[in-house]
């Protein structure tokens, strides 16, 4: 009942992830990202602590494929699960445990890792990385959008979703990005971009707001001077 993605942008070097469910609130559960390390989801039967736990393995200094690894061997009930990771260099991991429900998939390339469960077909997860790599050069949240899209396009869940999320980081210990569509009955992937079509433009406004209120930028807000 959950497709994502996580991904490195070659260029800028930031990380995000996007994570769409037919459940309600789906990011607040599965979607992790830290910056200058790495980011992961844990969907499936889902156990939100493993995505802290992969970020951390990360950054104490193992790639995205030892940390998953490594996890996958320390950790009960792992068969119920499934995880993708990216860290801080593009380099990918993904694991899908033998309980995985309904027809479940991975998908891996340099930046990326996509996967999905209880989908309609088998090829979302691929259709998600092929959608990233080949929007090369778009901003983060516009490729990572673009790659639910290409999901949805590609069959998507074998039920209706309801919620969707992104999240980017960059270089601060708080999210550039953090929005959330916790449900809604139709055209989630349209009303997240929506969302960053408004936010995106203000996102460095917050960080100016955040470390140089002095020379930030008006709110554009009744009763701002």
């Amino acid at each position: 009942m959950t497709f994502s993605i996580v991904a490195r942008c070659r260029a800028t070097g930031m990380i995000g992830v996007a994570v769409c469910s037919s459940s309600p609130a789906v990011a607040a559960r599965c979607a992790f990202a830290r910056a200058g390390v790495g980011a992961v989801t844990s969907q499936n039967v889902t156990d939100p602590a493993l995505g802290p736990m992969l970020l951390n393995a990360m950054a104490a200094g193992q790639d995205a494929e030892q940390a998953v690894r490594a996890l996958v061997a320390s950790q009960p009930n792992m068969a119920y699960r499934q995880m993708i990771a990216v860290d801080a260099q593009g380099r990918s991991a993904a694991f899908s445990g033998a309980g995985a429900l309904g027809v479940h998939a991975t998908a891996q390339a340099e930046g990326a890792a996509a996967a999905g469960n209880l989908l309609a077909n088998p090829g979302v997860p691929a259709a998600m990385v092929a959608a990233f790599q080949a929007s090369d050069g778009d901003p983060l949240g516009r490729r990572l959008i673009g790659a639910m899209r290409a999901a949805m396009d590609a069959g998507g869940e074998a039920g209706p979703v309801h919620s969707i999320g992104l999240k980017i980081v960059d270089k601060l210990t708080w999210p550039l990005i953090d929005l959330r569509v916790d449900w809604a009955e139709t055209d989630v992937v349209e009303r997240l971009q929506a969302l960053f079509d408004l936010y995106a433009p203000q996102a460095n406004d917050y960080v100016t707001r955040a470390l140089d209120p002095g020379h930030a930028a008006g709110f554009g807000v009744p009763g701002d001077p």
